[in-house]
């Protein structure tokens, strides 16, 4: 792949690549003017894209190949071999597509390929849509509307305009990201897409009979569509002291913003709270140097979340790189230099971050008398119990594949909800079957988790978490419902697609032991 020390690979321009030795869905890297170039050769021929993911530039020559598209080992984005398109979240923008030239055994990239226009008229069209929420599902839902054909108004509602939100508890705060980073499209990009795009604002209430919607403005804005995207919220920790202005809690840009300008005068920070949020944020703390104490009631972090193997390496990592933890303690108060915890004891903070848990904010359509129940409920459509109003992300509760309904918070998830979210606005009527995906970054170690962890009674560990090269497979009822990794992107990628067709036995074939020493 391009990188620090320039292309790799041969030159497709020139050298080219063995006819022979493009075996059917292997993926082999060269360049061409400059840039990486995967071809592979698929049930319909060759075909040759830009080697970078355009969400974080991950090495797409490394990924997955499979049904016509190239998967992203980084964070599972996925493209359209013949089309570029980016048809799978987190990316956003397409790959660009090459011609090839085959001759004397040979194969060569000739060049760009343009991309053709695709005109797609959608089986439905409502006269307008109103996304309620303008995070990862609401944002995602209005590109992907036009994507699909959709030429009617759409408003993307939201108290603020669609940023990465991931960045805010990792690089952004640990310092190393700019802050022009973040947006996750300019505002010229809505204006030219014709999305409203309102922020400051948000939804208030739902008057279904009228299918109109009202803001905290006191605005009105009608509907023909209705998708709820509002996420969720972060839980306040109940005890004394938690409303001081060196308290903090991170959902927003906003709220890193803030965190971000306390710093300056804060020595020793103090986080409530260990899990993925909450460790990253100590994580970025120890990046610019600061004094952190994790306090948390657990004795080993995301234990239940991600297993006890998991959890101790995630634990011994952090305190390697400097973070103390207070495990097993609750907080009983927050005072204006110090957190009491719930043995008497106080640790010294200068700065406070709460990470507790998130709720999903379910008010409004509860009192507009949709069904609710942890979340609001959906069907595999991602429809509501009212057929104009769908809901995507943090606060739906929708069907997975091996029955049960489930509320998933995760970036990736509630991108792909509401890509699928608008499909079937459109009338396409497509059930959602995508197993969740999300990574959580520790210093240099990623995370990459795929499938349902909810309910978990059962792990099977291959490998080391020390050397940086595990796999673990989390079982429900004896099957394998999610799948860790740490440096196994390749069967991450294998994984997430296995759990989607629901194959065990692929499933039971990375966590063979024998495989630990590859």
């Amino acid at each position: 792949m391009a990188g620090a020390n320039g292309p790799t690979g041969p030159d497709l321009g020139t050298e080219g690549l063995s006819a022979d030795e493009l075996a059917g869905g292997v993926c082999r890297v060269g360049h061409f003017d400059g840039k990486p170039v995967v071809v592979v050769r698929t049930a319909d021929g060759l075909r040759a894209v830009g080697g970078s993911c355009t969400h974080y530039g991950g090495p797409l020559g490394e990924g997955l190949c499979a049904e016509g598209q190239i998967h992203c080992p980084w964070h599972h984005a996925a493209f359209d071999l013949t089309t570029g398109e980016a048809v799978g979240a987190p990316a956003l923008n397409s790959i660009p597509v090459y011609e090839l030239d085959e001759r004397d055994g040979r194969v060569f990239v000739a060049g760009l390929r343009e991309r053709p226009d695709v005109e797609r008229v959608p089986p439905a069209v409502p006269e307008s849509v109103v996304i309620a929420g303008s995070g990862a599902a609401g944002a995602a839902a209005a590109e992907a509307l036009r994507r699909y054909g959709y030429e009617g108004p759409i408003s993307l509602i939201g108290r603020e305009a669609p940023v990465d939100r991931p960045n805010l508890s990792k690089d952004y705060l640990a310092g190393t990201a700019p802050e022009e980073w973040l947006p996750l499209r300019s505002e010229a990009f809505y204006s030219d897409a014709g999305i409203d795009l309102m922020t400051g604002v948000e939804v208030v209430s739902i008057h279904r009979a009228e299918r109109v919607v009202q803001l905290d403005n006191g605005e009105r804005v009608g509907y023909g569509a209705l998708l709820l995207a509002l996420g969720a919220e972060p839980r306040p920790l109940p005890v004394a002291g938690a409303d001081q202005p060196h308290v903090h809690m991170l959902r927003t840009l906003e709220d890193s913003r803030r965190i971000i300008a306390a710093l300056g005068r804060a020595e020793r920070v103090v986080v409530i709270g260990a899990g993925f949020i909450g460790l990253e944020v100590a994580a970025s703390m120890r990046h610019r140097e600061i004094d952190v104490t994790v306090v948390a009631p657990e004795e080993i972090p995301l234990a239940g979340v991600i297993g006890e193997s998991l959890g101790r390496f995630v634990l011994d990592l952090h305190r390697s790189k400097g973070v103390e933890f207070r495990l097993g303690r609750g907080v009983t108060e927050i005072g204006e230099r110090a957190v009491v915890l719930d043995d008497g004891s106080t640790v010294p903070a200068d700065l406070v971050v709460v990470g507790i848990g998130v709720t999903p904010r379910t008010q409004i359509a509860e009192a507009a008398g949709l069904e609710v129940d942890n979340g609001v409920v959906v069907d595999a459509l991602l429809r509501t119990s009212d057929p104009r109003i769908w809901a995507a992300g943090d606060i739906a509760r929708f069907p997975s594949n091996d029955g049960r309904h489930v509320r998933v918070e995760h970036w990736v998830l509630a991108e792909r909800h509401g890509q699928a979210a608008a499909r079937n606005i459109l009338g396409h009527d497509l059930p959602f079957t995508d197993p969740p995906f999300f990574w959580s970054q520790h210093y240099d170690v990623p995370i990459n988790v795929t499938g349902h962890l909810a309910g978990w009674d059962a792990e099977t560990v291959v490998g080391d978490p020390a050397n940086r090269d595990v796999i673990v497979g989390f079982r429900h009822g004896g099957k394998i419902a999610a799948v860790a990794s740490i440096y196994r992107d390749k069967d991450s990628l294998v994984a997430e697609q296995a759990l989607a067709r629901g194959d065990q036995e692929t499933l039971e074939g990375l966590l063979k032991q024998d495989r630990v020493a590859r």
